[in-house]
């Protein structure tokens, strides 16, 4: 099991979270991490570090990245005004899964949201990726909602 160094991310770290997002059958029809990133992630990115308590976090073995996640907390009326943590875009290199990466950067996000006064973290996974499930349920994840997307248009 590896203990990786897990941090927020920077925008020089933006060309290799980018090549994490595409590192899938999922990611590789809708990414761009060519020699130039589109400035749209950089615009998106510079959204995110903006708003309190929103993060790209990376997980980095030996200089590397390789695995990140989006986090965001969520302020909400329902449950007595507690917030909710939300993460999005969890990745490990295909290199390094099933080394303890995504553990270990799940459980610093889990710890966040708990710093955050958060009292539930919430994250979707596409219903064809089982290993993803079994991992979230390891983790103490349960399914526990039907979710729903509209596309708008994008390649969400």
């Amino acid at each position: 099991m590896t203990t990786p160094r897990i941090h927020d991310a920077g925008v020089a770290d933006l060309p290799a979270v980018v090549r994490l997002l595409a590192d899938d059958h999922f990611g590789a029809a809708r990414e761009a991490p060519g020699p130039v990133l589109d400035r749209r992630y950089a615009d998106a990115f510079a959204a995110i570090v903006a708003i309190p308590g929103w993060a790209v976090m990376l997980a980095e073995e030996d200089g590397a990245v390789v695995g990140c996640l989006q986090f965001m907390v969520l302020p909400q009326l329902s449950h007595t005004g507690t917030a909710s943590a939300q993460v999005e875009g969890v990745r490990v290199a295909a290199s390094h899964r099933g080394a303890g990466i995504g553990s270990a950067l799940m459980r610093a996000a889990i710890a966040r949201a708990r710093d955050a006064g958060c009292g539930t973290m919430q994250l979707t996974s596409h219903a064809s990726r089982v290993d993803a499930r079994r991992f979230y349920e390891r983790l103490g994840f349960a399914v526990s909602h039907t979710g729903f997307k509209l596309n708008l248009g994008g390649t969400g």
